[in-house]
């Protein structure tokens, strides 16, 4: 992954915890992790290896989860970072389209 992708989810990271209220500093390490401190967490997201169908690599304190995209990597980082954020995720069912 080239730079630039990594520095405008380094950038939107940025923006994210501002919006949210949420104290923390957000750096990018030579290597591209991006690295999150705040809130006595410690969070790094890393570009995942091409070889895997999802596009980032979120580990908080140790626990490593693979996020799909920045949106994933988002929710993550702010369920970790915002004691009171409450995650809603959506529920797709299947229906017939006509009733019985």
């Amino acid at each position: 992954m080239s730079e630039a992708p990594v520095d405008l989810a380094r950038e939107l990271l940025v923006q994210s915890l501002a919006a949210w209220r949420v104290a923390g500093h957000v750096q990018r390490s030579p290597d591209g992790t991006i690295v999150i401190c705040g809130a006595l967490k410690d969070i790094r997201i890393n570009p995942a290896p091409a070889d895997l169908m999802f596009r980032w690599m979120v580990t908080i304190d140790g626990r490593r989860r693979s996020a799909i995209s920045l949106v994933s990597v988002l929710r993550q980082v702010r369920k970790a970072l915002d004691p009171g954020y409450a995650a809603n995720r959506v529920r797709v069912t299947l229906t017939p389209l006509v009733p019985y």
